[in-house]
């Protein structure tokens, strides 16, 4: 039965120097590098006698969502931290996803041949960011300030490390017995927490085995109780095996992973099938990777409600090669495009990825184009079969200018996104700026009469209308009304005048939208053989027009209210971003789902939206994001309003 481990972390931790490790452990060569950088490297090697897979996810934090994807699949997932205490808020956007997966992880502290702080320290940072207790698991042997092994902390092993060759077993350095026997203690207590015989032990203090203490520590790895941190460099092959023997004897089976999607899913009928990631591919199509979650799994079979077709191995482009996978296992399937990019299969349904895999919202939004005009509906039909498939790729219809709008993580999820459509789907593209969807009010009572009187041979037009035109309430939107009395204005044209007032809202004096008006008939005149529905419509928007233009315009701007997602140690930085951005801070309050993060909360104009994602991350090295809705709209004076009234004229003109 296939074993399956997601490497996930920040860039430069060395998650794919990791992996690389894991498969020249028994010889085996590592595969190239992953063909963009938004998609995960998925390899497969043995160890031990064992066939093992390992997804060795993105770094970029705009890819975040392919690690949480691979969650999905994954018995046990290995977070790779740097040595710096400094740099463990990097580490928090991981931590969160594997807390709310609730897989089993292992945290992996890598490159410490390079490492100048405490072991303590480090874990001490991480632990800001986790609600479970992380425990240290080893202690580092120094020789100055160089790690040169370790001790672990179950069989109180000294280890040496060696370059190129395994570690060497050494007595426990003398100076080093002191810090040991804490940590180990340390250790014991946490364990303890979950088993009464370690507890009874510890009370009585009697030393407990190591046997029986692995034993508990896979335990409690398994029901996800606790993280144990191990230390090495995968750069050096330094602490390596050792954690590949935790992963054998510690992490769980395919069956608990199974178990655990089923009961998320509320469904009773078996999983069969789990996937996690997919690509098209030029001529070659749609492909879907997938984890097989029980016996059955082959070309031809029933999954998902229809017949699966064929299966080529997960770590490769080798059509045919898979002829059935087994549980545990991974493959990639072809000709399937019935099968979601990331969701749960059984035999007769697609079901939808678990509810703490749902995606953050877009960062940075744009007006995609295509470079030909004739591959408009082309473009459109890509980018909803990407977003289908990425489900951190955001597509609408863009209200102010009907073009793509695209949202996406930022700018190098864009790149990729725009590399995909030219090179898979043929299509060129431009990028263009989301317009700020600016409105406008009046701020004047103005009364109007209008007639309209139209002969030209037959029956002819005529309406005659009086109307009020007046600014309404802030958020009230386009009220109509009518007073009309004696039967002036018929009962049956009355409908007719309010639909031509709201056609003359659809765009003022200063060339936007009108909101906030209340328009009110007053009265009128009717002709019993020319008047018509659609004169008296005509009147209504003529009339309106003619008050809107004495009301006296003022410029809208759009205002939201914008949820920062931030580690507190960032939140106070945001005060200057909102402040120069000319926006108002409401507050913030601890994060409920994540330990160590807050939710910032300000109101911000919708034209400072733009530039937001870049400052944010700015000022919180990469790992914060945001959402935002539409608030309110507020008025807007002077030189920018001026500004935006004639670069409004000007699109006008040109068009």
């Amino acid at each position: 039965m296939a074993r399956c481990v997601a490497v996930i972390g920040a860039p430069g931790t060395g998650k794919s120097a990791l992996v690389d490790r894991f498969c020249r452990l028994e010889g085996q060569s590592p595969p190239g590098a992953a063909p963009t950088p938004a998609d995960p490297r998925v390899v497969g090697f043995n160890w031990s006698g064992e066939p093992w897979w390992a997804i060795d996810c993105p770094g970029s934090i705009e890819f975040l969502q392919e690690s949480v994807n691979a969650l999905t699949v994954a018995d046990a997932v290995i977070l790779c931290v740097s040595p710096d205490p400094a740099q463990a808020v990097l580490a928090a956007p991981y931590l969160r996803a594997v807390e709310a997966a609730g897989v089993p992880a292992i945290l992996f502290i890598n490159r410490m041949d390079e490492a100048t702080a405490r072991v303590r320290d480090i874990v001490a940072g991480l632990q800001d960011y986790a609600n479970h207790v992380i425990c240290l698991r080893q202690v580092p042997i120094r020789e100055g300030d160089k790690v040169v092994g370790a001790v672990d902390l179950i069989s109180e092993r000294a280890w040496k490390y060696r370059e190129g060759e395994p570690s060497a077993l050494i007595a426990l350095p003398p100076e080093i017995e002191e810090r040991e026997h804490e940590a180990r203690v340390e250790l014991l207590e946490h364990l303890a927490d979950f088993d009464d015989w370690l507890l009874e032990q510890i009370i009585e203090d009697r030393e407990p085995e190591g046997g029986p203490v692995f034993g508990i520590a896979a335990r409690v790895l398994a029901e996800n109780r606790v993280i144990p941190c191990l230390i090495g460099s995968a750069g050096h092959g330094n602490g390596i095996v050792r954690l590949a023997k935790a992963l054998r004897h510690e992490a769980p089976q395919v069956e608990a992973l199974a178990a655990r999607l089923a009961e998320g899913a509320g469904t009773k009928a078996p999983l069969m099938a789990a996937t996690f990631h997919a690509r098209h591919r030029r001529h070659v199509g749609r492909t879907i990777w997938l984890r097989a979650l029980a016996e059955g799994v082959r070309p031809s079979v029933m999954l998902g409600g229809a017949s699966l077709g064929s299966l080529v191995d997960a770590g490769s482009d080798r059509a045919g090669a898979v002829s059935e996978v087994p549980a545990g296992g991974l493959a990639a399937a072809v000709k399937s495009d019935h099968l979601p990019g990331a969701g749960l299969l059984t035999r007769d349904a697609a079901l939808p990825p678990p509810d703490w895999s749902a995606p953050a919202a877009g960062q940075i939004a744009c007006i995609l184009a295509p470079v030909n005009e004739r591959d408009d509906v082309k473009l459109s039909t890509a980018l909803a079969r990407i977003a289908a498939d990425d489900r951190s790729v955001h597509v609408s219809q863009d209200p102010e200018t009907g073009g793509q709008r695209v949202e996406t993580q930022g700018p190098i999820h864009l790149r990729c996104l725009r590399e995909t459509l030219a090179g898979v789907f043929g299509v060129e593209t431009v990028e263009q700026p989301v317009p700020p969807v600016y409105r406008e009010t009046i701020t004047r009572r103005a009364e109007v009469h209008h007639r309209h009187r139209k002969q030209t041979g037959g029956a002819g037009q005529f309406a005659d209308v009086k109307l009020t035109v007046e600014p309404n309430g802030r958020g009230a939107g386009f009220v109509f009304d009518e007073v009309v009395k004696g039967g002036a204005v018929p009962r049956n044209y009355i409908p007719a005048v309010g639909a031509g007032a709201e056609d003359a809202t659809a765009r003022g004096p200063l060339g936007f939208p009108v909101v906030d008006v209340r328009v009110t008939l007053t009265d009128g005149q009717h002709h019993s053989v020319d008047s018509s529905d659609m004169a008296f419509r005509i009147a209504g928007r003529a009339g309106v027009a003619e008050g809107l233009a004495q009301g006296v315009s003022v410029l809208l701007q759009p205002y939201h209210e914008v949820r920062f997602h931030v580690p507190s140690v960032f939140s106070g930085a945001l005060v200057p971003v909102v402040s120069a951005l000319k926006g108002q801070v409401l507050g913030f309050d601890r994060d409920p789902e994540a330990k160590g993060w807050d939710v910032f909360r300000a109101l911000l104009p919708g034209s400072a939206l733009g530039d937001l994602a870049g400052q944010l991350r700015s000022v919180t090295q990469g790992v914060g994001h945001f959402d935002h809705a539409f608030d309110h709209y507020q008025e807007l004076y002077g030189k920018e309003a001026e500004k935006v009234s004639a670069e409004r004229a000007e699109a006008r003109a040109a068009h």
